[in-house]
């Protein structure tokens, strides 16, 4: 990646405010910490996501589906599905379902990265994905002043809220100075290099100059696994800490034991390497298979007893708690799209019934 200069033309100009409210002013001066602390930007890729523009809404854009999907017809498929259930359920206009059911069926043929139906603009809506290294070759982890539950929730069935929840991308809300200086010390990051194809390098020079502003969303969190190679996620992002060390107990006592054969895939879907091992021991069948589930079950205990943990060894492995950040690219006309380098894995396609006009679900054709 390279940092290159963006001239003034066209950059909006931001609007910068000093918190003064304790628990504010403490998320700040822990982000100003943070940059001494700091080594290298890693930047994982694209992400994408899908926002809204109502007539009142000014400048500002809703997300509706948080930016994280993997390509750009992820997003689409996204945007298919929420204005097709908007159509079954919200919609009691016959006028107003015609044109959200027009929106599906072109989804459901084209890769459409933008619409407009009933008054409200729909956008695919790309963002970068990056981190921040540490000294020690690890990447940054949850700051102290992160958000936390009071009381750690450890049940499988525990909600929180989800990564860019009621999330409003506004370009023109006042910034602390630490979010002001990492805006503009990103406004110029492009790839570069020869590992990247021209393509890419191409569009993202042409982003500078289309898009020259940024702004950052809400820091997410990814549980990765450090190799040879680097580190590579394992899950995520999540909107919380304790909801990626969640998602690291539930891959250690349900998944990974199902995945590596030691519980049967059918099994019951309470039984996890807790309660497989406790129900093993001192029976004809405790032995070797018992006694790796309850390494798997010892090693979230770990993850559960410690407060706070963000770094897990578990059979050879590292585990941690990396704190993630996307900055979506904006211009006059608001948030970056998809580039035409961007790669999709998958078609479009039709993923639910068809409906008429009253909102009814059509029998299949030859059904």
């Amino acid at each position: 990646m390279d940092r290159g200069d963006v001239g003034r033309a066209g950059s909006r100009p931001m609007v910068v405010r000093v918190p003064v409210e304790p628990v504010e002013a403490a998320v700040e001066a822990d982000a100003a910490d943070a940059p001494a602390r700091a080594g290298d930007v890693v930047v994982r890729g694209p992400v994408f996501g899908v926002a809204a523009q109502g007539s009142g809404d000014g400048p500002r854009w809703r997300v509706l589906s948080a930016v994280t999907g993997g390509c750009p017809q992820q997003a689409r498929d996204s945007l298919n599905s929420l204005l097709w259930f908007r159509a079954k359920d919200d919609v009691h206009d016959r006028a107003e379902r015609r044109a959200l059911l027009s929106a599906v069926a072109r989804l459901e043929g084209e890769r459409v990265d933008e619409l407009a139906v009933a008054g409200t603009r729909y956008r695919i809506v790309r963002a970068e994905e990056y981190a921040v290294t540490v000294p020690g070759g690890g990447m940054e982890g949850p700051r102290p002043t992160d958000p936390e539950p009071p009381v750690p929730d450890w049940s499988r069935g525990a909600e929180g809220p989800d990564v860019d929840d009621d999330l409003v991308l506004d370009p023109d809300a006042p910034v602390t100075p630490a979010q002001a200086v990492e805006r503009l010390a990103l406004r110029g990051l492009s790839y570069a290099g020869g590992r990247f194809p021209q393509d890419v390098r191409s569009d993202s020079r042409q982003a500078l100059a289309g898009h020259p502003d940024v702004l950052l969303l809400p820091p997410s969190f990814t549980v990765v696994e450090r190799s040879a190679g680097g580190w590579t996620p394992v899950n995520g992002p999540h909107a919380s800490a304790h909801a990626a060390r969640r998602a690291l107990d539930f891959s250690l006592t349900w998944m990974w034991p199902r995945m590596r054969g030691l519980i049967a895939y059918d099994a019951d879907l309470h039984t996890d390497a807790r309660t497989a091992a406790a129900a093993a021991a001192g029976t004809a069948f405790a032995g070797p298979q018992a006694a790796e589930l309850t390494e798997y079950a010892a090693a979230a205990d770990r993850l559960r007893a410690g407060g706070r943990v963000n770094r897990l060894e578990f059979h050879g492995s590292v585990y941690e708690i990396a704190r993630t950040r996307r900055l979506v690219r904006w211009g006059p006309d608001g948030p970056e799209g998809p580039r035409p380098s961007d790669v999709d894995t998958q078609d479009p396609a039709r993923l639910h019934p068809l409906l008429d006009e009253d909102g009814r679900i059509l029998p299949e054709p030859g059904g």
